[in-house]
C-alpha cells in the first residue's frame, strides 16, 4: 500500500464518525452561519471598544440587510500589570474583557440565545508614552475582535439546536 493510499484511508475513516453523527458545516448553505448572515442587527456602538465589537460581529455575520434578529451587549474592561522591572514599573499590562449578549427575534421579542463571554489580550509597555499608548489601544482593538469572534460562534451554534 502506497503513502498515499494510506493517507485517503485514514482521512476516509476520519470522516466516517463526522457523517454518522449528521455533521453539517455551520457556513454550508443552508447551515445556521448562513441563516444569520446579514440578519443581525447589533446595538449602535457608544465607544470605540463597541465600535471594535460591532465590526468583529459585522465582518463574521455580516452587515444587517433584512434583520431578523437583535444583538444586545454590554462590555466591561480592565486590566492589570502582569510583569514588572526594577524601577520600571509594570511592562507588561494584561486586559481583561467581559461581554454580556442577548439575541432577540425582532418579529415575537422573545430572546433566542444569551450569555457571558470573557477573554484578555495582553501588551507591552515602553518608554515613550506614544507607543505605550497605540499598544494599548491595538490591544483593546484586539480584544474586541476575539470577543465578537466569540459571540458570533455562539450565535451560529445557538441557531443549530
Amino acid at each position: 500500500m502506497s503513502l498515499s493510499d494510506r493517507r485517503r484511508l485514514i482521512l476516509a475513516l476520519a470522516a466516517l464518525p463526522l457523517a454518522a453523527c449528521g455533521f453539517t458545516p455551520a457556513y454550508a448553505p443552508g447551515g445556521a452561519g448562513q441563516a444569520l448572515r446579514g440578519r443581525v442587527r447589533a446595538a449602535d456602538p457608544r465607544t470605540s471598544q463597541e465600535f471594535d465589537f460591532v465590526a468583529g460581529i459585522e465582518t463574521r455575520l455580516g452587515r444587517p440587510q433584512a434583520p431578523l434578529f437583535d444583538l444586545s451587549y454590554t462590555i466591561t474592561t480592565s486590566e492589570r500589570g502582569a510583569a514588572r522591572g526594577a524601577g520600571l514599573g509594570a511592562t507588561r499590562i494584561t486586559r481583561f474583557g467581559t461581554v454580556a449578549y442577548q439575541l432577540t427575534d425582532r418579529a415575537t421579542g422573545a430572546v433566542v440565545t444569551e450569555g457571558s463571554l470573557r477573554n484578555f489580550t495582553n501588551y507591552s509597555t515602553t518608554d515613550t508614552q506614544l507607543a505605550s499608548r497605540r499598544a494599548a489601544e491595538d490591544a483593546q482593538s484586539r480584544l474586541m475582535r476575539i470577543l465578537a469572534d466569540q459571540v458570533a460562534a455562539r450565535l451560529v451554534a445557538a441557531m443549530t439546536e
